[in-house]
């Protein structure tokens, strides 16, 4: 399984991105969790959004939320992050990642069977 992230780019803060994810070699199930990571120089990466591919189940961390959005596109295999009013915190690589058969209580997971390769978002001031 291969996960293909795109859409970073450099813009400036208040601007618009929109990540893309989409995976080969496997089509997303119902109970699958897709997930967005982020890692900014010199921190730790951290989970951004997460949602269960066709059940419920959503997660946002606290400092996106309001601004950053997850879909998905069941006919693409493709889940992607919405990402509007940028920060200059927001800078960092952005990576998206997969598990399969997560279950409502064990959502978001910890750990994730498949990632893909990172997209860089710049924001700058």
């Amino acid at each position: 399984v291969q996960l293909q992230a795109s859409g970073g780019g450099l813009v400036q803060a208040g601007g618009s991105l929109r990540l893309s994810c989409t995976a080969s070699g496997r089509t997303f199930t119902s109970n699958d969790a897709v997930a967005w990571f982020r890692q900014a120089p010199g921190k730790e990466r951290e989970l951004v959004a997460a949602i269960r591919w066709r059940q419920s189940g959503s997660y946002y961390a606290d400092s996106v939320k309001g601004r950053f959005t997850m879909s998905r596109d069941s006919a693409k295999n493709s889940a992607f992050l919405q990402m509007i009013n940028l920060k200059e915190e927001d800078t960092a690589v952005y990576y998206c990642a997969a598990k399969g058969r997560v279950i409502l209580s064990a959502f978001p997971p910890t750990v994730y069977h498949y990632w893909g390769q990172g997209t860089q978002v710049t924001v700058s001031s």
